[in-house]
């Protein structure tokens, strides 16, 4: 299961809080929808994806029921990410090395790069437009995807030299920033061009602690920020155009190890406070938010903290993207905070899957008619209906013929006992 708690919402919850559990093995990777705060995606073990509708409120009863259920990896799934420019266009991507792109609006998987990683994949990373994607892989491999024409645009053999895990994602400048491991189990991070990935733009060490690095990276302001798994600090880091080129600026420090971490995007801070981060760190019983603030004398708003940033808006519609048009995100101003929007639900149309031609992933196939597949379900739909109706007919008869049987017994219950 997952929970979902309100962030004004502090103290023990009680064991009889509502979760969602639909998944029949452990969750592994989830993320929130960046274009509707009530959706969020989930991977599990059970080989599924499932993506889930969050009631505007919060959750008062157990969710069990998902929008959709995407179905098509052969082992679990420990990675999910949606795109951050279009619509409905989630990706995901799995144990048996394959990472499949899905149109959650119609359920149906798009694109499938199967053949591409021959060993575990860590991370997967979306660029600034959606347009190709970074994976770091157990093979020590990083490649840089183009997803719609399926091939691989740029790949770099022992990015990190190390044998532990890696992690890679693209900067908003188009670079990739990885964390590692060097041949002496030094953690390592470093920044590459795509366009030539023979030599590092920069190469750092920084100490001898085994803990993964995980990077969480702010366009707007261009800093990085990296939590060591079991470290109990988080450092953090500016990109830039000179040397050399990844700056330290600082460490946070606390008394307790971090198990994992999530990091809340730009628009729901608060920008009165100068808030420039704000990070949820998961102990072993407990969620702790670290907040991370510039201090500043003026009580005005800060434009030089806060430019526009990501708003929850999509650039593109799913078909759109599929069809091969790109768009930088929809840029937002933090001056007044943010207010949030009407949510649209999120509404499914399965397509006929008779209509489906095996070749899913071919450009031809991309484009197909929504109206045929509207048809085609709501006829799937009537006829479900009957045998629904029917069940119903039939449940109705044997309860009342029952009532009858049970009325008999009662009287000559009645009649022995007199």
């Amino acid at each position: 299961a997952l929970s979902l708690v309100s962030l004004l919402q502090t103290g023990r919850i009680d064991k009889s809080y509502p979760t969602v559990c639909g998944h029949t093995g452990p969750v592994l990777d989830i993320d929130w929808c960046p274009h509707n705060d009530q959706v969020i995606a989930s991977g599990s073990e059970d080989c599924t994806v499932m993506v889930w509708q969050i009631p505007e409120n919060g959750l008062t009863l157990s969710l069990t029921e998902p929008v959709v259920v995407l179905e098509g990896h052969s082992k679990r799934v420990g990675i999910v990410a949606w795109h951050p420019t279009a619509r409905n266009v989630l990706l995901s991507a799995g144990c048996d090395n394959a990472i499949i792109i899905w149109n959650v609006g119609t359920g149906e998987a798009l694109i499938n790069l199967d053949d591409m990683h021959v060993d575990m994949i860590y991370n997967v990373s979306w660029n600034r437009n959606g347009s190709l994607i970074c994976t770091a892989s157990k093979d020590k491999k990083v490649r840089v995807i183009d997803p719609r024409k399926q091939e691989i645009v740029a790949e770099k053999e022992k990015t990190h030299e190390g044998a532990r895990p890696m992690r890679a994602i693209f900067l908003a400048d188009g670079n990739i920033f990885t964390t590692g491991f060097s041949r002496m189990s030094e953690r390592q991070l470093a920044l590459w061009n795509p366009k030539n990935m023979e030599e590092p733009i920069a190469l750092h060490e920084m100490d001898t602690s085994n803990g993964v690095l995980l990077p969480f990276y702010d366009p707007d302001t261009n800093i990085i920020y990296l939590c060591g798994k079991g470290d109990s600090s988080i450092r953090y880091f500016e990109i830039t155009d000179e040397s050399p080129y990844v700056h330290y600026l600082n460490t946070f420090s606390s008394k307790e190890p971090q198990r994992g971490m999530g990091f809340m995007p730009k628009r729901g801070l608060d920008v009165n406070k100068c808030e420039i981060a704000r990070f949820f760190k998961l102990h072993e019983r407990k969620c702790e938010p670290i907040i991370m603030t510039v201090p500043r004398k003026s009580d005005l708003f800060q434009d030089d903290l806060y430019p526009d940033t990501a708003g929850p808006e999509a650039a593109l519609e799913a078909e759109e993207w599929f069809e091969g048009k790109n768009a930088d995100p929809l840029l937002i101003s933090l001056k007044h905070g943010y207010i949030p929007g009407k949510n649209r639900d999120l509404k499914v149309v399965k397509k006929n899957i008779l209509d489906n031609k095996p070749a899913a992933n071919k450009k031809s196939d991309l484009i197909s008619a929504p109206k045929k597949a509207a048809d085609a379900s709501n006829s799937q739909n009537e006829a479900k209906l009957d045998e629904i109706l029917k069940e119903l007919r039939s449940i109705k008869d044997t309860i009342s013929s029952q009532d009858e049987r049970i009325a008999k017994l009662e009287q000559q219950m009645a009649k022995i006992s007199d």
